[in-house]
């Protein structure tokens, strides 16, 4: 095979490769939003009288709702915080073309969807277009209240970290 072949073929796979990641980040963002919505509904089916299911150690389900950002603050700025994460959102969706890493890809879906099921909340939960407030109820006791799509969100960082970390000890070994 010469140098040109070989080069076109690399070309071909690695155009392959990125047609399917933003279906694959789209998708990871779905199932994560999909889970963070059916966990928030059985909070607020089951716990919405008020009682805490003991799980297991300090962990325990709370029902709790936020209308500001994480751990409490920001009280009331719904719309801002619906707006950046819209923006946000929207930015990290730009970006899904130009990685080729599979964990980038997971990562980036990861938090597109946190911040969607964050968002869907802010949007729905509420009387008044985008003052809804964010369902909480994962309480440890001894950390702030929080959910599914938050847990999505700071798992989906920790992996572009690591993601970028790894991409980057690549670039210097070459």
């Amino acid at each position: 095979m010469t140098d040109a072949s070989s080069s076109r073929t690399k070309r071909g796979m690695v155009r392959h490769r990125l047609r399917n990641v933003p279906a694959l980040s789209i998708l990871v963002a779905l199932v994560a939003v999909l889970f963070d919505q059916v966990s928030k509904q059985w909070a607020v089916s089951h716990l919405s009288d008020g009682h805490v299911d003991h799980v297991i150690w300090t962990l325990q389900f709370n029902l709790s709702f936020n209308s500001g950002m994480a751990f409490g603050q920001a009280q009331d700025w719904g719309p801002v915080i619906a707006v950046a994460a819209t923006v946000i959102i929207v930015g990290f969706v730009l970006t899904l073309r130009r990685t080729d890493s599979r964990l980038s890809v997971l990562a980036v879906g990861l938090i597109i969807g946190g911040a969607l099921g964050n968002l869907v909340d802010r949007l729905f939960r509420n009387e008044a277009w985008l003052r809804g407030r964010v369902v909480d109820f994962i309480d440890f006791q001894w950390f702030p209240i929080f959910n599914v799509a938050d847990i999505c969100i700071n798992v989906g960082g920790a992996l572009l970290v690591v993601s970028y970390l790894r991409s980057s000890s690549t670039v210097e070994a070459t």
